[in-house]
């Protein structure tokens, strides 16, 4: 099968993880960089990668890269890509991209340019003049870093976070791909009990789940490169039911949540039904003080709600006290903080075993791990 080459980018700070997840799935030539991943593979493999990657924002098939000062040299250059690999003569192509530090710096010129350049060179290799762009979707992707061109096809459409299961969310929810991150970071067994007192939609909670009874992220959606005419129908069945009959339904985790708020409870516990895994998850309403785990051993993570205004900072630091107290450091025990506050140690009471630099967003945050008993 034709190997292709392909890129996932990612929150800044997961790179090591997606490549880790990569390797697992038997992608090629994987290759970490700022903000994403590179890797090698056929079509199995793109739709394997899509319903599997949990830190992944999406994937992208990279039809090519190279250098261009001026519009002329960003023309030549997507001119000279193998589009017809990829586009129909009814598939629809729109261009969406960023630049960033680089001379061609207008968003709109170079999406302009890019279409022309994919029409004039689809209209050489199909002998038509006029694209009707009634078929399915093969969205182009560009990125200009510093005068570097990369072009790609988006293959997953909706983002790779979205898995399907959290249609309703808390007011301030954390992205399923940082949670799922959180998790992975934690490292949990097949038989850990999983604490979240600060639980909100069950996103952490439901993502450990998933983890654990190895259920991939994506099983329950779509993707773009689905509806393509250049991929079989038969690729996308054979990975799905390998996916499948990956399920370990033995395994005995299970998750333990709480928030403050009683319309949470509800809301993860539908959420967690939506993923399929409501078996294994109880909610509580409780304020962290409360925080009294009744099992010999256990693994917390969580995102505890923090602000950028002064009342809200003393608010949150407030709150680091409270969780130092009853996040006893003992034997069995493991805790996975994230904050984007840089003193966060202080008001807990204690140095993290190790911290690992985050972003929640555009927020740079730390991820505290504590897990010396």
């Amino acid at each position: 099968m034709e190997q292709l080459q392909f890129c996932a980018p990612c929150l800044f700070g997961l790179e090591g993880l997606l490549a880790e997840e990569l390797r697992k799935i038997e992608a090629a030539n994987v290759q970490a960089e700022n903000g994403r991943v590179l890797f090698a593979g056929d079509q199995a493999l793109l739709a394997r990668a899509n319903l599997w990657l949990r830190t992944a924002e999406r994937v992208e098939i990279l039809v090519g890269s190279f250098t261009a000062k001026s519009f002329e040299e960003l023309f030549q250059g997507v001119k000279a890509l193998p589009w017809e690999r990829f586009i129909g003569k009814q598939d629809a192509f729109p261009v969406k991209g960023w630049s960033l530090n680089s001379t061609l710096h207008s968003i709109p010129d170079c999406q302009s340019i890019i279409k022309k350049a994919v029409v004039d060179r689809l209209s050489g290799v199909y002998g038509i003049g006029w694209f009707e762009e009634d078929g399915p979707t093969v969205p182009i992707r560009f990125s200009i870093l510093k005068d570097k061109v990369s072009v790609m096809i988006d293959t997953s459409g909706v983002g790779l976070h979205k898995r399907g299961y959290r249609a309703n969310a808390s007011e301030a929810p954390i992205k399923e791909t940082l949670a799922a991150a959180m998790v992975m970071l934690a490292r949990p067994y097949d038989d850990s009990v999983l604490y979240d007192p600060f639980c909100g939609s069950g996103t952490v909670l439901i993502e450990g789940a998933l983890q654990a009874v190895n259920v991939a992220p994506g099983l329950k959606r779509r993707f773009m490169a689905e509806s393509w005419n250049t991929i079989p129908q038969t690729v996308w069945q054979q990975e799905r039911t390998r996916a499948m009959d990956s399920i370990r339904r033995e395994v005995t985790f299970r998750c333990v949540g709480s928030d403050i708020d009683p319309a949470m409870r509800e809301l993860a516990l539908a959420n967690a039904k939506k993923a399929g895994v409501a078996g294994r998850l109880s909610v509580t309403t409780a304020d962290v003080k409360d925080f009294a785990p009744d099992t010999p051993r256990g693994i917390v993570v969580t995102n505890p709600p923090y602000g950028e205004r002064l009342l809200d900072i003393e608010q949150a630091r407030s709150l680091y006290r409270q969780m130092g107290k009853v996040m006893t450091q003992k034997p069995g025990w493991r805790y996975g903080i994230i904050s984007p506050d840089a003193e966060f140690q202080r008001f807990f009471g204690r140095d993290a075993d190790k911290k690992r630099k985050l972003y929640n967003g555009m927020l740079k945050c730390n991820l505290y791990l504590y897990f010396k008993g």
